[in-house]
């Protein structure tokens, strides 16, 4: 028997109308039994806590409460069950108002939520989350709930909660398990699994890719899904959005999470027809005893400022108005100062804009005095005194706090997992009786080398694809190619040395390849590239979302059979 779960958001702030569109499409033989919403991230924590600190009784995504006062009627006449992550830092609060808005519909919605994750303070932290998994969410089910809330949860967990609840699979069942949770990771972000985000967006027509349909799973039990999305919608599914959703925010062959550590070096993907791609023969292994923790806290405050160079003479420029800004701030100096020369402008252009470059300031402290008129007063008064030409993209302001992510790990035992079941019973849910330490995978046999032969240089996104993302501090990039011949030349030629080269921003970053053969990918991630999270936007691009398009528009050289 199929058990279909839809998903209809990938973070908060995704589109408003998804929950509509899957709860009335899919036609009579395609409807959801479950729709899922996933709403948090580690940034949303960040701004949940901020917003909860103005005001107890909030913390959680206001959007999804606006979505219910149509998707409530919607999932209640179509029997649809609701699971979702929005209850951020207060499940509780959000299933109270959601029983409110349930009374005043005229609806008998059952309501239930999951709490337990939010831990005892930690200094300097505004949230401290761990990151449980879907037992509590399958408990909710079994009494009754038509909507599950939770705060934070594993991605996966929204997915691997509703499947343990309809097959009764207990909590040993690894391989079962391993594949909702493969399933959950790619339906976690949305339309990034039906052709959003893609590397090989050119080869489709864009009309289709212009609004792509969310995603769809439909579980088997015995653990083997098909990813497909509803009939009628934008978008595509097809094995190569599949392998990039999974690539993505992934590292090595072991994907660890508190109901099981799925093998992603067994997953097997199939085109089963247009738009459908079986996932099957997922291997899965005991959870480790630790349970991930999500520490959001205020770093600091932070400022910039954008100069634009126009026209001749743009490094001297650069170094005039750097010295002027420099001496300015001597006397109280923040604690980190960044520049960074953006060379967008062109010789002898056409329009003032492509004849411009932008020089980047960005200011740093723990206090706000250091980053808001100190910075404001340096720049501002330099308009008449500085370079020819002078001007900023708009005027520093006085600062913002920024936010810090940090990961830590606890004990599963010391995390009081609790189902908070439609009739008020607190339902504590067991920890695993069994777990397994994490340990690499040995290293796989890669496949024959190509050959020698002619080569020529081009750019690697000519055959590779690639995804990349953020995890706290680090960075992924996955990188996978669609031919085995393209695999027997990738899995030589991108060594942590040559992405190095392709990559010289990553001098001194700690670079780890990971080989998955059977997705004709590597995984390679990025120790500490990102500074403290994507909160305290330490890069250019924060979240490393186009980290794996630049490495795909590098020169290297290809051999020409595979072009």
């Amino acid at each position: 028997m199929v058990f279909r779960i839809g998903n209809a958001s990938g973070f908060y702030g995704d589109r408003f109308d998804a929950v509509r569109e899957m709860l009335t499409g899919g036609g009579p033989d395609g409807a959801v039994d479950v729709l899922t919403g996933d709403y948090l991230a580690e940034l949303t924590m960040l701004i949940l806590g901020r917003d909860q600190l103005k005001d107890p009784s909030s913390g959680y995504a206001k959007t999804f409460l606006r979505q219910m006062e149509e998707g409530l009627g919607l999932a209640h006449d179509r029997g649809v069950r609701i699971v979702t992550n929005a209850g951020g830092l207060n499940p509780a609060g959000l299933a109270d108002a959601l029983r409110v808005l349930a009374a005043k519909l005229g609806l008998p919605t059952r309501v239930a939520h999951v709490e337990g994750d939010r831990l005892p303070a930690v200094d300097g932290a505004l949230a401290a989350n761990a990151y449980l998994g879907g037992a509590g969410i399958a408990a909710c089910l079994a009494a009754g709930a038509d909507v599950v809330v939770t705060g934070r949860v594993t991605d996966a967990a929204l997915v691997t909660g509703p499947a343990q609840w309809h097959f009764g699979w207990g909590p040993e069942e690894y391989d079962k398990l391993a594949g909702a949770v493969v399933a959950g990771h790619v339906l976690e972000c949305g339309t990034q699994a039906t052709g959003g985000n893609y590397a090989f967006f050119r080869e489709h027509d864009p009309a289709l890719l212009r609004r792509p349909g969310f995603p769809v799973a439909e579980l088997h039990e015995d653990g083997s899904a098909v990813i497909t999305k509803h009939p009628g919608t934008g978008g595509l599914v097809d094995v190569g959005t599949v392998t990039a959703q999974l690539l993505y925010e992934t590292a090595g062959a072991r994907y660890a999470g508190p109901d099981v550590t799925a093998r992603l070096d067994t997953v097997r993907l199939t085109r089963e027809g247009p738009d459908r791609v079986r996932i099957d023969g997922v291997r899965g292994e005991a959870p480790p005893p630790t349970l991930k923790v999500g520490l959001s806290r205020l770093g600091g405050f932070r400022n910039e400022v954008v100069f634009v160079l126009t026209g001749l003479d743009i490094e001297e420029k650069a170094a005039l108005v750097r010295g002027q800004v420099e001496d300015a701030l001597a006397g109280g100096r923040p604690r980190e100062v960044r520049w960074e020369l953006v060379r967008t402008d062109r010789p002898d252009a056409d329009s003032e804009e492509t004849a411009s470059a932008l020089l980047r300031l960005v200011v740093r402290d723990p206090a706000p005095e250091a980053v808001g008129r100190a910075l404001t007063g340096a720049a501002v008064e330099l308009a008449l005194s500085s370079y020819p030409g002078f001007h900023v993209t708009a005027p520093p302001g006085k600062g913002a706090p920024y936010g810090v992510f940090e990961s830590a790990y606890v004990p599963v035992a010391d995390v009081p997992h609790t189902a908070v079941l439609p009739d008020g019973t607190r339902a504590p849910v067991p920890v695993p009786q069994r777990t397994r330490e994490l340990a690499p995978v040995p290293v796989p046999d890669l496949p024959e080398p190509l050959p020698p032969g002619p080569t020529r240089r081009v750019p690697l996104g000519r055959i590779a694809g690639a995804r990349s993302g953020d995890k706290g501090g680090d960075a992924n990039v996955g990188v996978w190619v669609r031919t085995d011949e393209e695999w027997r030349w990738l899995a030589h030629a991108l060594t942590v040395e040559r992405v190095r080269e392709l990559l010289p921003e990553t001098a001194g970053v700690e670079i780890t390849r990971h080989v998955l053969p059977r997705l004709r990918a590597l995984n390679f991630t990025f120790a500490g590239i990102l500074g403290e999270g994507v909160a305290s936007q330490a890069r250019f691009d924060p979240q490393a979302k186009a980290l794996g398009e630049w490495l795909r528009s590098r020169a290297t050289d290809i051999p020409e059979g595979l072009l």
